[in-house]
Order: C-alpha cells, then structure tokens, then sequence
C-alpha cells in the first residue's frame, strides 16, 4: 500500500508553502482567488464565490512540448527527425573539428619538409646537343603520327551511306598540317634552348639569369610570403636574399581534438613556436639551395635569410640577416633530406645565425660570398 502525506505551511499572510509525497509547491491568495505553482510544473487558478460554493479551476503546464508523449505517427516521426537533425548537426560538428586539426598540421608538415622537394637536374650539355627532326629535313613526330591516321583511314558503311567520309578525310588532312605546324614550333623552341644551353656552358651570366627568371624555381615558396633577389657577379657562385615572413607563416595558435573529439585552441608555447620557426627558415635556405644548384652550374651558393626583427642598437625593428649560409654543392648533395634536423644541418656548412629557444632568431652579419 503507497504511504501518502501532506503538509502546508504558512510563511507570509495569504501565501503558503505545501509538502506532499508527490513534491513540493507554494500557493498564494485571498478568498475568492488563489494561485499555485508545484515543483512539477503545474500552475493552478481557483476563483470562487465565497458562500455560495461555486469555484471554476483552471491548470496548466509548463512542461515543454519535447517531453509531451504523442500518440500519433507524424507527430512521433516529427520528434525522430527533430533528434536526427541534432545528431547530424553534433557529426558536422565534430567532422569540421577533424578538418581544422588536419589542416593545422598539414601546415606544420608542411613548414618542416620544405626542403625535400627539388627540381630536376639540367644537364645543359646534353641540352645543347638535342635535335629536333626537323634540323635533318625530316619530318616531325606530330605530322608522322597525324599522317599514319590519314593513311589508315577507310570509310565505314554508314559514313559512305550519309556521304560523310570526305568530310572526315579533309579533317584528318587539316590535323596533318596543324601537326605540321606543332613540329615546326617545337623546332623554333629547341634552336632557342640549345642556344640557351651553349651561353650556359659559356658562362653567360646573363643566360643565367634568363633561366631563373623563365623556370622560376622558387614560385612555390611564395605561397609562403618568400621574396627572392639573386645576385650574380661570377659564374660560379650565386647569393639569395629571400625575405621569410616568419610572423605570418608559423601559427601562433595550435589546434587539437579533445577525448570526445572537439576542437580545442590553444595558445602555442614559445619554446615550440620558435623551435618551427627556426626550422622553416633553415628549410627554406636549403630548398634555394638545392634548386639553384639543379638548374645551374654554381660551385657554391651564398643564402640570406631575412625578416622583421628588433635591431638593438637602434631601437628599432628592420628587416635584417637572420640566417646566413655558405653552401657547396659537394657538401649538400651527400645529405640524407628525408631524415635531416634542418636547423642541426647548418653544422655542415660555413654559417651565421643567432637562436635562443626562448627568444628565437637575432639579426647576425651575412657570410662573404668568397673566403
């Protein structure tokens, strides 16, 4: 048998608090109208006619329409869909969280294999000694292959049938002169490229110039804010100053996911946003580098990192050395790329650079390009 209790208190004149097995509720009044209020939510309004023992009650609820039970199958499929929409909108969520984690450490793989890709090796010897068809009176690789199409052609019935096979043939002849033409265009380029390649092997260092400027070998390294000047005062040896951007290329921030998958931001500790920084730079200076000496014949490459820096001895922020390297070609060339420290790698090479873990990079005189 269920035990039940009530008990009512007063605590101001015309209010009263009520204690019963079902919960607890306040109710407050004169005769002839009295309001009450429970702890499940219910609101009740008495209003009677003292004496006469007429009342009219009118309840309500203020329990929202997402716990009301329905009985039927819209208003039930309604409340599914409702619960489905959050699930999606909690998946996009945490999906969304996922791609921004990702994309931050793209970046930071990114920043630290700068100096893995390179361009091809130019062997502009063998470059000057290219031929093209044409240079023999014979004829070009484009018109001998559009011409075996000519010649193979034969009409089939339905072509015959709809008259259209001499349409198709004067096609195929049109192909063989627009071919014709390729071949000789692809003449006129290798005559300027093996010229090209003899003031290389010359020592031309204007043609030098001509081809970093044609190749432009760095451009990808401008999506990283890099500018470069090339100074070339002998055939052998080259000096870069590239200017690093360092501030707005290295996050300031680092994003994880926490247990349950969402995205956290935090601020990223000093000593870990110099430590990427330095290596960018020094990843960056052997990615010039490697790819002067791939396309050119230098000796030996001079690189000059430079940023936006505090020059302490006037006060005053400008753009100075921060990194300076001499490489050789011999020396970079038998580095592991894959598996190098790139700020420990310097220790190969004649190089100036100040860097404290807690303050990072400080403005150093550039090495001479000659000893």
């Amino acid at each position: 048998m269920a035990m039940k209790f009530r008990k009512s208190f007063k605590v101001a004149p015309g209010m009263r608090v009520n204690v019963s097995s079902r919960g607890i509720g306040a109710s407050v009044g004169v005769k002839g109208l009295r309001y009450s209020v429970n702890s499940r939510g219910q609101r009740r309004t008495t209003v009677s006619i003292p004496g006469t023992g007429l009342s009219s009650t009118r309840t309500s609820s203020s329990r929202s329409n997402s716990n009301r039970t329905y009985k039927s199958a819209a208003q039930q499929n309604r409340q599914a869909l409702a619960r489905q929409q959050k699930e999606i909108a909690k998946q996009e969520e945490l999906e969304r969280a996922r791609y921004e984690v990702q994309v931050f450490e793209n970046k930071i793989d990114l920043i630290h294999s700068i100096h893995k890709e390179c361009d091809d090796h130019f062997d502009w010897f063998d470059i000057s000694r290219s031929k093209h068809p044409h240079h023999l009176k014979e004829t070009g690789f484009h018109e001998l292959e559009a011409q075996e199409k000519l010649n193979a052609f034969k009409p089939s019935m339905m072509q015959k049938m709809l008259k259209t096979a001499n349409k198709e043939e004067e096609k195929l002849r049109q192909e063989v002169s627009l071919a014709r033409e390729k071949d000789a265009e692809e003449s006129k380029e290798l005559i300027r490229t093996t010229r090209l390649a003899n003031r290389i092997l010359q020592q031309d260092i204007d043609a030098y110039l001509q081809v970093i400027e044609e190749l432009s070998p760095l451009d990808d390294l401008l999506e990283f804010g890099s500018g470069f000047e090339f100074i070339i005062e002998d055939p052998k040896t080259l000096e870069v100053e590239f200017n690093v951007h360092s501030k707005d290329i290295v996050p300031t921030e680092q994003k994880s996911l926490t247990k349950t998958g969402k995205l956290t931001v935090k601020e990223m500790p000093k000593t870990k946003y110099y430590d990427i920084t330095q290596d960018y730079v020094c990843s960056c200076a052997i990615r010039i580098a490697r790819d002067m000496f791939a396309i050119l014949p230098f000796d030996l490459i001079v690189v000059h990192a430079m940023d936006e820096v505090l020059d302490t001895s006037t006060g005053r922020t400008d753009i100075l050395p921060i990194l300076s390297v001499r490489f050789d070609k011999a020396t970079l060339n038998s580095l592991n790329f894959e598996a190098i420290d790139c700020s420990d790698s310097m220790a190969n090479f004649q190089h100036n650079m100040k860097f404290r873990k807690t303050q990072g990079f400080s403005p150093v005189e550039k090495v001479q390009l000659l000893q």
